[in-house]
């Protein structure tokens, strides 16, 4: 298995990207292809002496999509950025998977245009693994799309079905539709036309609303919503999970010696509880809908985050959740 890196995307590139590319080499069964600048990636790599050994080549770029650029006309016209050659890569099968730490807008745009939306698939979704102290509960679509129709919702609750029970391993899955209340009269229309669809569908198992609260919680296994309530979910958990550790380490240092004491004899079972809790253990959060397997991590990756996201891109495509997913869209057209 290949997976091309982009090793300029992220705040922390090449940097980062290419040291978690190491860690990867060395951690999961798989070859890794970095696409960017060859002398920036050779500098970094070769802090490494046993790099040589590792499964890693390089593929060389001359440009890179930024943040600020407008994500489908760069793809069109940066066509030798990192991005769009590491997407193109996965297009004529010189590898398996694509993952970027880059503008989140140009993955998807490069997705979208190069490697094309599964037939019969409306919108695709960014699938986010969000940790509980259940495991996971995937939210999607958390940002790819602001806009979708009751039938693309009910598509995603589909594809994150598919991908809990073939990744995570959870059989029957429990799907919910996020909504303001657990009612199936609550919400506005989009939603319930939605939460009517879902009820009919026989083959997932949809159930029942789910509110915001249940998405730490861990009763469902999968979340849908739209990409613009989903990412606003999204930034919202990662802004509070900062403020609530930036406040534990402030009520430590000023409670004094016996504050710190405490704290001390609680660091075991607080790095257990992190380590179940910590988005760097996913990494990243596959583009589902799209031919091919597109892995999307924050911008704010580091090393860590993205050798995570290597893995979770080999889970995807060893678990062959795109010929699930257009299995599934087959069986529903026959029926």
């Amino acid at each position: 298995m290949k997976i091309a890196v982009d090793a300029m995307g992220g705040d922390y590139a090449p940097e980062q990207i290419v040291i978690g590319a190491i860690q990867a080499a060395k951690k999961h069964t798989c070859e890794i292809i970095l696409v960017g600048d060859e002398s920036k990636i050779l500098e970094i790599l070769k802090t490494d002496a046993d790099w040589q050994q590792l499964p890693i080549e390089i593929r060389h770029t001359t440009e890179v999509i930024e943040m600020g650029e407008h994500p489908a006309d760069a793809v069109r016209n940066k066509k030798d950025s990192s991005i769009v050659v590491a997407t193109e890569m996965v297009k004529n099968g010189e590898c398996d998977a694509v993952l970027s730490a880059g503008s989140t807008g140009a993955a998807v745009a490069a997705a979208q245009l190069i490697l094309k939306r599964i037939h019969g698939i409306g919108r695709p979704a960014i699938a986010t693994p969000i940790p509980t102290p259940k495991g996971a509960t995937l939210l999607l679509d958390s940002g790819a799309n602001v806009d979708c129709k009751p039938e693309h919702l009910v598509q995603l609750g589909m594809m994150g079905a598919i991908y809990t029970e073939h990744v995570f391993g959870k059989k029957n899955p429990k799907v919910g539709l996020l909504n303001i209340g657990e009612e199936d009269t609550k919400g506005n229309e989009q939603v319930k036309e939605t939460y009517q669809l879902f009820k009919d569908m026989k083959t997932i198992n949809f159930a029942g609303n789910a509110e915001g609260r249940d998405i730490p919680n861990g009763h469902f296994d999968v979340v849908v919503c739209d990409g613009f309530v989903g990412n606003v979910v999204l930034k919202f958990a990662e802004g509070l999970a900062k403020m609530i550790s930036k406040l534990i380490k402030e009520a430590v240092e000023e409670g004094g010696f016996t504050a710190k004491a405490g704290a001390l004899l609680l660091m075991p079972t607080l790095k257990k509880l992190g380590k179940r809790l910590d988005v760097s253990e996913y990494g990243g959060a596959p583009l589902l809908g799209v031919n091919g397997c597109c892995v999307i991590s924050h911008g704010s990756s580091d090393a860590k985050s993205i050798c995570s996201a290597i893995g979770a891109a080999r889970d995807y495509v060893n678990s062959n959740v795109l010929g699930h997913i257009k299995t599934a869209l087959e069986a529903d057209e026959q029926s």
